[in-house]
């Protein structure tokens, strides 16, 4: 049996000839890649070549939906999202997006030029990916999610990644991801002196404007 079972596909965009960087943004439960292709415009990044991946997560039935088949990076069984995790739909999708990583690296984009960013699901494959990936990346963003499987974190996280750039933000008001799993999520990271930027606005489940430009200055400071 293939240890990568999933194959991703993506919507590519490039900003240019030669891209020098790699941001593979995942979406949220639901959604699919189209979801944040609109935020390329809006962050008024520098002038350097970018690829932009936006996969698409398999389709499978969420059990807290009734079932109800969608894209999802993993199964969600109660509204209390740390209680039975899906740990295997969770490593099945962290192994697809790895496989997308190691296919930038062949591509000519070292580990350290690439970013993981996600919203909700997405934020939360973001973390688990980067954290536990054996190469160091650029930086790892996080929107209104958290870090999933918090009970292996010490046996599985890898030393690559300790002194990684993470930008995590989350909505005040969120009612579909609580703020306070985020802020729990936050505190683990910081109490293993991970280097975490934190910003928290008065908003639901979503991306407003101050974020965006929150994310634009926080990726100047890596895309060099």
């Amino acid at each position: 049996m293939s240890d990568n079972p999933l194959q991703l596909s993506a919507i590519e965009i490039t900003t240019g000839p030669d891209p020098a960087y790699t941001i593979l943004w995942m979406h949220g439960l639901g959604a699919d890649g189209n979801d944040f292709v609109p935020v390329i415009q809006a962050l008024d990044l520098p002038a350097i070549p970018i690829r932009f991946l936006f996969p698409h997560a398999p389709f499978r039935p969420v059990t807290i939906n009734g079932g109800y088949v969608m894209r999802a990076w993993y199964d969600i069984q109660r509204t209390d999202f740390t209680e039975q995790e899906d740990e295997t739909g969770l490593q099945e999708s962290r192994r697809a997006i790895v496989a997308l990583i190691n296919r930038e690296n062949q591509r000519g984009i070292p580990s350290d030029h690439v970013i993981l960013a996600g919203f909700s699901q997405g934020a939360a494959m973001a973390l688990l990916t980067g954290l536990h990936h054996p190469d160091k990346l650029a930086g790892i963003m996080a929107l209104s999610g958290y870090l999933p499987l918090t009970h292996k974190f010490t046996q599985e996280t890898h030393a690559a990644n300790q002194s990684t750039s993470i930008f995590m933000a989350h909505g005040s008001d969120d009612p579909i991801v609580p703020v306070e799993l985020a802020q729990a999520s936050l505190q683990l990271l910081r109490k293993y002196h991970y280097s975490v930027n934190w910003h928290e606005y008065s908003m639901e489940h979503a991306v407003c404007d101050q974020e965006l430009a929150d994310i634009s200055h926080w990726l100047k400071t890596i895309l060099k």
